[in-house]
């Protein structure tokens, strides 16, 4: 029986307390990390999402160490900084070590949850970088005339209906849009800095929204070391308990709604959300080829 194996015939619940083996906690980061969950069961990541999972795994009271396994292309910047701030403040208060794990993709958001971590562990084929930051949108400019339709927008305050999809471009607007980014980006470069410290290569722009692989981010300092989860874990803590903290689901999804149900089974508005759901996802992932 190999390694991982043995690890994986052993996994307890992330609630047993019972017996002196130590355990490591792992928790599954995987999806497009946005403020809002998805009620059809796509995965996200948010800090209402995975809020129960990063407590129940960090509160174990034989824990050795915390395992951040993260697989997502990035998303809105707040949440991401809101859920590596609350890594940070359970593994301060438990004092544990925390490991993250790179696996197909840990880029933007992504990598900055995994720079929670203390030590950072990728594949050799990983994708991980891309820290910048993005916006984009459709210009519509003429479509609701083309079809009939009188938009009516009423506002107070001048600059509340900023880069408005149905309207023209203006280039103050693009001006602000870039400042704003600009501010974004310097707290993400701040926060990579924060936690990498003197590893970092100097001799790249590491901040330029470039995405690498696993084996150029060791060479970067991006990441500590090339390997998986549980061979790491296993070299590690070879004594340990592997417990898996699932972050929660949606409701529907709890309740057997799948979001490959079929017409019959979801209303107009459920299945608009879907499709619209399902492009925005797949423009995420699609970035990095995946």
């Amino acid at each position: 029986m190999s390694v991982s194996d043995k690890l994986v015939s052993r996994l307890p619940r992330i609630g047993d307390r019972g017996g002196s083996t130590r355990v490591v906690a792992v928790v599954r980061l995987h999806g497009v990390i946005t403020p809002t969950p998805s009620p059809l069961g796509r995965g996200t990541i948010n800090l209402n999402t995975v809020e129960s999972a990063l407590t129940r795994a960090f509160d174990h009271e034989r824990l050795a160490a915390v395992a951040l396994a993260i697989n997502s292309p990035g998303g809105a910047a707040t949440q991401s900084a809101l859920v590596a701030e609350r890594i940070r403040e359970l593994a301060n208060r438990k004092k544990v070590r925390v490991l993250s794990f790179c696996e197909d993709v840990t880029a933007s958001g992504g990598y900055w949850l995994a720079c929670a971590g203390d030590e950072i562990y990728a594949h050799p084929s990983s994708l991980v970088g891309s820290i910048g930051v993005v916006s984009a949108g459709f210009g519509l400019t003429g479509l609701l005339q083309r079809i009939g339709v009188e938009r009516r927008v009423y506002t107070a305050g001048t600059h509340k209906m900023r880069l408005d999809p149905f309207r023209p471009e203006k280039a103050e607007d693009v001006e602000w849009l870039a400042g704003l980014q600009g501010q974004l980006h310097e707290q993400f470069a701040g926060w990579v800095r924060e936690r990498r410290g003197d590893k970092l290569s100097d001799g790249h722009d590491l901040f330029s929204g470039e995405v690498w692989t696993g084996t150029k981010a060791v060479e970067l300092g991006l990441v500590d070391g090339l390997g998986n989860l549980r061979e790491v874990l296993a070299e590690r803590y070879p004594d340990a308990d592997i417990s898996v903290a699932e972050p929660k689901r949606p409701l529907l999804a709890r309740l057997g709604v799948a979001a490959s149900a079929g017409p019959w089974g979801q209303s107009t508005a459920e299945r608009v959300l879907s499709a619209v759901e399902a492009i925005e996802v797949r423009a995420a992932w699609s970035r990095f080829g995946l």
